[in-house]
């Protein structure tokens, strides 16, 4: 029998959106049966499809760092565990792919009838408010994994449709809110089972050979059109530098060095020179660098690429072992998933603002803010674990200033809603707003950052990993700084600064403001 033709480009963009839509209907799926605030209401999740060789063929727009990372952990799953119909691969080994420890990754194979190989995978990725580990929320100031909570390498959660009692009951053991976790988890298997139902529907209505052309073909546009789009970069070498502030062990500023060179159709990204791994937790691991490099590609290409494996096909990443955006088991980690990787999206940025000086916006606010809070709620007379990254202002860029308020590169949640917070937890949210005036100058102004104060009215150990509290976003083309980040603690009428990472007690009535950065500056203004 002959193979199949090529699909003409209106089919192609048709099966892009299909497929899209397979990821984005899992995800409605996994919000609206989701248990807890963090992925019902701040929507902290990922969705996505993968061919039968467990290619990346289409996600849904959900959390950027979660994206780039999750066809390594479905590597590390198909190379440790034998996957049948029905199955469900559990895991958020950050040394198998995952991100952190609170990002659980469920995976399953698609299998059409009668088969004895997958025809599809499916993958969702949910933020969960506790693993256990040594702090309410597992983000602990770590200096070892084991620190931070449950680690799960690739194991199966359900066989054959039916959960294992024995890794649901581990898992449930092991977190401090064993309902909310049962109820997320319930969620996530629900989502892949919706995404199974649609590539089983599509592959029915067109044909699976026409459905695995089409995934095939996506990849292979995608990666035609990003070769095509690197040619806008000048051949080269463009390098840049920039710095966490400290791991929160007392060491900094921890230096990320990045080189991008374009040749021949390439681009190589290497982060040689940078910093050494730390003690502290803010270590990025080789999953989490993929990621962010691969939202800076698909940044660059604009929404007509369509984000898949092809994108990354002509591109080369060297992250040096042990170092700082590619650390050795057992490094801390929790802290290099939501900062580290903010600040090698700046890096790279940086360094491509040379090659790009009409594209590249000034930096955004670099940090994710984090907060997290538990303990026991005598009120509702349970325990809680409730957390928060808290959004900022976004850089200026050479056509207009930058948003204020918001979530910025590699994250993409909402925020918890008050009227949700404050029913949910023994929390108050006594500011949010605004805070004006945080944006760095320039002919185009850096968005503002936020100001949220919250309220502990029941006795709780507070986490806090920020970043930006040293130095403020750069500008660009002579466009100021944003202004650095805060974190204030009111206890008995009296103010205190606190340090970006922490954790402490808090009594009732304490209160922690959170002043996030704003975002850099772009160009001189002339006045």
């Amino acid at each position: 029998m002959n193979s199949p033709r090529k699909l003409d480009p209106v089919d192609l963009e048709l099966f892009n959106n299909r497929l899209s839509a397979v990821a984005e209907e899992m995800g409605v799926v996994l919000q609206r049966a989701a248990f807890s605030p963090n992925i019902k209401d701040r929507r902290d999740f990922s969705c996505a499809l993968f061919d039968a060789g467990g290619n990346l063929t289409a996600h849904a727009a959900h959390i950027p760092v979660h994206l780039g990372s999750t066809p390594l952990s479905l590597h590390a799953a198909l190379q440790s565990c034998e996957m049948k119909p029905g199955d469900v691969i559990m895991l958020n080994d950050p040394y198998a792919g995952g991100t952190h420890l609170p990002d659980i990754t469920l995976l399953c194979p698609v299998f059409r009838p009668g088969a004895t190989r997958p025809y599809a995978y499916l993958a969702d990725r949910a933020h969960h408010a506790d693993v256990g580990g040594s702090s309410p929320g597992s983000m602990a100031l770590a200096s070892e994994i084991f620190e931070e909570g449950l680690r799960i390498p690739p194991v199966h959660l359900c066989r054959n449709r039916n959960y294992v009692k024995d890794t649901l009951s581990l898992f449930l053991a092991n977190t401090r809110v064993s309902e909310e976790r049962r109820g997320d988890l319930d969620a996530q298997v629900a989502a892949l089972r919706a995404g199974e139902a649609r590539v089983l529907e599509l592959a029915n209505r067109f044909g699976p050979a026409k459905l695995s052309l089409a995934m095939s073909e996506l990849q292979s546009y995608s990666q035609r059109l990003l070769t095509a789009m690197l040619k806008r970069i000048p051949e080269g070498r463009y390098c840049a530098q920039d710095s966490l502030d400290d791991d929160g062990s007392g060491r900094g500023p921890i230096a990320i060095r990045v080189c991008v060179t374009r040749r021949k159709g390439r681009l190589v990204v290497d982060f040689a020179g940078s910093d050494t791994q730390g003690k502290g937790p803010l270590n990025a691991n080789l999953a989490v660098t993929t990621s962010a490099v691969f939202y800076v590609v698909a940044c660059l290409a604009g929404r007509d690429i369509p984000a898949n494996a092809g994108m990354m096909k002509a591109v080369e990443i060297r992250a040096p072992e042990g170092s700082i955006v590619n650390c050795r088991f057992p490094a801390a980690v929790a802290g290099g998933n939501v900062e580290t990787s903010q600040r090698i999206v700046d890096v790279l940025l940086r360094a491509l603002a040379s090659a790009l000086p009409g594209l590249i916006p000034a930096a955004s606010c670099g940090t994710m803010s984090n907060m997290a809070l538990g303990g026991y709620d005598p009120q509702r007379k349970r325990f809680y674990s409730y957390y928060e990254t808290v959004g900022g202002g976004a850089g200026a860029g050479p056509r207009k200033r930058g948003a204020d308020a918001v979530q910025t590169h590699m994250t993409n949640t909402l925020n918890t809603p008050i009227e949700t917070l404050e029913s949910y937890y023994p929390l108050k949210v006594r500011r949010y707003r605004v805070r004006r005036g945080s944006g760095g100058k320039g002919l185009h102004r850096g968005g503002d950052g936020i100001e949220r104060c919250i309220e502990a009215t029941a006795p709780a150990r507070l986490t806090l990993l920020a970043e930006r509290h040293e130095r403020g976003p750069y500008g660009l083309a002579g466009g100021a700084c944003g202004k650095p980040g805060r974190a204030i603690l009111e206890r008995n009428g009296r103010k205190r600064r606190l340090p970006s990472k922490l954790a402490m007690n808090l009594h009732p009535g304490d209160s922690v403001t959170i002043l996030s950065p704003g975002g850099g500056g772009w160009g001189t203004k002339d006045e």
